[in-house]
């Protein structure tokens, strides 16, 4: 099957699968994931979840329509696959609002380690949505990457509690949009993706946020800003991963934003991590770069084979 990628914001080029680029990419977008996140949290001890993902699309909207504007695409945001554009957006939309519920209930290292039942939810996808080949050795990288999720949250003694569900919703719904953005890459830019994702998210939370509304202090709308614009930065490069490497080959290095949540849990609200937490984020890592090493063997073997 011919594989895609954007060299522009909405012209789609043949390209091959470069997944090492693709991995820098995720790994750079779950950095600023982890920004957006941390902005959150601390405007949800005074804001409802939905008015916080609300200032987060706003921001996303007039960020992506100032791309389009500026690069002349706004004329041409039109997208060939309307439906799959849609169900990205609401699993996007999904994900932002169950995962700043779950943030305002549980600490960030917590919320971050239960919704890493993502990966495990995107591999299982992969195969009878994208039709790829999941060998055994990749699906044991996904499971030592889980089973170091577990070391952090240590099932039984407080991590899973009712609240925990938002981030499990939360992991669901990002799941989903990881898969349609893969299915899709070859048919729109990732300007359309993105401008999709703002654009839904932002109708469905207008239409939410009256019914809980409460106004904004300055404190607030700076948070706003840096949380819209993280997580758009964060958007567009997770678009650019997937057009340059497969869902399963991606899903362990999700396990990263571990590393980026237990600092910044550390820097902003004084957290530290203990040291099941630090073993259980060297396993993560430790599948990850393992992920990295067999994806680089077969590639050497199959050109090696040609």
């Amino acid at each position: 099957m011919t594989r895609t990628r954007t060299t522009s914001t909405n012209e789609p080029v043949v390209s091959r699968d470069r997944p090492l680029r693709g991995i820098a990419l995720m790994l750079a977008a779950l950095a600023f994931f982890s920004c957006s996140d941390a902005a959150s949290k601390l405007m949800t001890t005074s804001l409802p979840a939905v008015e916080v993902a609300w200032l987060r699309f706003c921001v996303f909207t007039i960020l992506m329509l100032v791309a389009a504007t500026l690069t002349g695409r706004l004329h041409s945001l039109r997208s060939q696959r309307p439906s799959l554009q849609t169900l990205r957006a609401l699993g996007v939309l999904g994900s932002s609002v169950f995962f700043i519920m779950g943030l305002g209930l549980l600490p960030m290292a917590e919320a971050t380690a239960i919704a890493f039942v993502s990966p495990v939810i995107v591999t299982a996808l992969s195969i009878p949505i994208l039709g790829e080949v999941v060998g055994w050795r990749r699906w044991s990288a996904v499971a030592v990457g889980l089973l170091g999720v577990l070391i952090v949250v240590r099932p039984g003694i407080g991590a899973f509690d009712a609240a925990a569900i938002f981030p499990v919703l939360s992991a669901a719904s990002w799941a989903v949009a990881l898969v349609v953005t893969r299915k899709m890459s070859a048919a729109d830019g990732s300007l359309v993706s993105l401008t999709y994702a703002a654009v839904v998210g932002l109708l469905v939370t207008s239409a939410i946020v009256p019914f809980g509304w409460t106004t904004p202090g300055w404190r607030e709308i700076g948070f706003g800003l840096v949380t819209g614009i993280a997580s758009t930065i964060a958007q567009w490069l997770v678009v650019l991963a997937f057009q340059q490497a497969r869902a399963s080959v991606l899903a362990p290095f999700s396990y990263s934003q571990l590393v980026w949540s237990g600092l910044l849990g550390y820097l902003v609200f004084g957290s530290v991590p203990d040291k099941w937490t630090l073993i259980g984020a060297g396993v993560i890592i430790a599948s990850g770069l393992y992920t990295a090493h067999r994806e680089r063997t077969v590639r050497v073997s199959s050109a090696l084979a040609k």
